[in-house]
This record gives C-alpha cells, sequence and structure tokens, in this order.
C-alpha cells in the first residue's frame, strides 16, 4: 500500500469507516472521490504515494477546490483530513498534511424566503408529480425548521399518523426531536403514503434506479430544486437549504422563547440560535407592542 488511493481503500475497510451512519459513509465517499480525482501538476492526487503527499499539496489542492465555493472546498478537505487522521492513527504515516492548512472563512447566509416565495415554489413543484417530491421535502424542511439532508433520506418509521407527529434523530449532531405535523402537511404525507409507502422512504426519487426507489443525492437535489425555482420565477439568490433559516427565523419573530426554538431545532446551545436573531421592523414592532401593553397595564 503506498498511494492515496490505496490509502483510501484501506480506511473503506476499517471499523472507523464501518462505524459511521449510512448517510455520512455516502457523504465521505463523495467528497473523497473529489478529492482523489483531483489533478495536480498533470497527476491525480490519488495517484500520490501518501508519504509524497506534502502541506504544499495540501494548501494546492485546496486552493483548487475554492474555485468551486469555500464551503464545496471545506467539505472536501474535512474529508480528506479524516482519511489522513486515520492514517496516522494506523502508523502509516506521520503527519497529516491538511492538518495547517487553513480554511477560509465563509460569510454566513442571511437569506430568507418570504411567505409568498415558499408559497409559489410549493404550488409550482406540486403541481408535478416528477417534481413532488422535491417539493415535500422542501415543505417539510421550512415546516419543521429541520436540514434538508434529514429530510431527504426521511423513512416512514418516523411518522406517527395517528398522532400527527414526526420523530427525527439529526445526523449532524444526532440531536432527536419529536414535532407535530400540521392540517396541511399530513394531508401531503397521506397522500404520499399511499403512493410511496411501498419502500422505506418518505421522498424517493420518483422513479426507481435498477429496480429501487433511492432518495435524492446531496449533489442533485439542488439542481432539481434550481429548476423548480426558475420555472417558479423565484430569485437567483434563494436556496432550498435557506428554508431551515427561514422557518427558525419566523419563529423568532413571532416572539417563541430560545427554549421552544431549540427544541424545534435541535440545537444544544443557545449561541447556535444567534444568527437566526435578525433584527427586523416586525420583532422590532413586536417588542415595541408587547412594551406599551405592559406599560398600560402598571
Amino acid at each position: 500500500m503506498t498511494t492515496v488511493n490505496e490509502l483510501t481503500q484501506k480506511y473503506y475497510s476499517s471499523i472507523d469507516y464501518k462505524n459511521l451512519r449510512d448517510t455520512t459513509k455516502s457523504q465521505y465517499q463523495y467528497f473523497m472521490n473529489i478529492f482523489l480525482n483531483t489533478e495536480l501538476e498533470g497527476v491525480r492526487l490519488g495517484e500520490i504515494k501518501y508519504n509524497d503527499f506534502t502541506t504544499k499539496r495540501a494548501k494546492l489542492s485546496y486552493d483548487i477546490w475554492c474555485d468551486r465555493g469555500i464551503p464545496f472546498a471545506n467539505h472536501v478537505m474535512s474529508v480528506a483530513r479524516v482519511l489522513f487522521n486515520y492514517a496516522m492513527r494506523m502508523e502509516y504515516t506521520k503527519v497529516n498534511p491538511f492538518s495547517i492548512v487553513r480554511s477560509r472563512a465563509t460569510e454566513r447566509r442571511k437569506t430568507v424566503w418570504s411567505r409568498e416565495h415558499v408559497k409559489t415554489f410549493l404550488d409550482t413543484a406540486y403541481s408535478d408529480f416528477s417534481s413532488r417530491n422535491i417539493g415535500l421535502i422542501a415543505h417539510m424542511a421550512y415546516e419543521w425548521c429541520q436540514r434538508l439532508g434529514d429530510m431527504r433520506i426521511l423513512t416512514w418509521d418516523a411518522i406517527d399518523f395517528d398522532n400527527a407527529s414526526v420523530f427525527i434523530e439529526q445526523s449532524k449532531r444526532r440531536a432527536e426531536v419529536h414535532l407535530p405535523i400540521e392540517d396541511a402537511l399530513l394531508e401531503m404525507l397521506v397522500q404520499q403514503e399511499k403512493d410511496f409507502g411501498f419502500q422505506q422512504y418518505v421522498v424517493p426519487r420518483p422513479y426507481p434506479i435498477k429496480g429501487e426507489y433511492k432518495p435524492y443525492t446531496i449533489r442533485k437535489l439542488p439542481k432539481y430544486a434550481r429548476q423548480i425555482m426558475d420555472a417558479a420565477g423565484l430569485p437567483k439568490e434563494l436556496r432550498l437549504s435557506d428554508l431551515r433559516r427561514t422557518g427558525t427565523t419566523e419563529m423568532v419573530e413571532a416572539g417563541v422563547g430560545m427554549a421552544q426554538i431549540m427544541s424545534v431545532t435541535g440545537h444544544a446551545n443557545p449561541q447556535s440560535v444567534k444568527p437566526y436573531m435578525k433584527n427586523t421592523y416586525r420583532s422590532a414592532n413586536s417588542a415595541l407592542t408587547a412594551r406599551k401593553i405592559h406599560g398600560k397595564s402598571i
């Protein structure tokens, strides 16, 4: 075993990798393939001997990935670090070339959808069977303030139709949330269960691949969603991933307490919720109105 490709196969056979969740494994494989197939100085990174993989090579590789976006580059480098940390633990190598490569900071997104934007997107997505499941993914992410990745792989055993509730174990931090299902979304899920209840995923791709229904991939979902957004005439700056932020921001503006918000979003630290606390006219008006009511009462 001498090359990064061979090291990767060794990692895939390890207990470290086998103990990961299936969704994490697929994400690692996707970004690992990007890493291995990146060309640097005419050579694919996977073909380089891992003991010859220098910090300089790691830095140049990261700069190449940044051309496709800083968040994308940070994901690829994170997986590369995991690989070389494994190599260090197994004493295949003494250094992790990515350990001192500085990742570039990304500006925190603040974009939120208006309620009209959400309605327009859902109306467009639900109007066609081929895009209905993407609409339902968006609907659930917005209504429950959850990440798209968890909605993408949601299974029927998480839905309690009798009590109109859903139980979600979030993949990012393993937080568990138990949420109600409002009437309009419940109606969609009842219909969805009639159409797709014969397999495990709530919102799979609508047509089978080699006879099997599979979830949308993390790479394809944003592309299909963009097609729906364009057809609906929505602003280019909107992203499907903004829907969790949108729903959370709406709770903040409605005056929902921090503890209640965290019970929905699954955040363990109030500091993680602070970015959603925007200074808006609605929240300011709510605060000043409450102040006036309090003043009159005393």
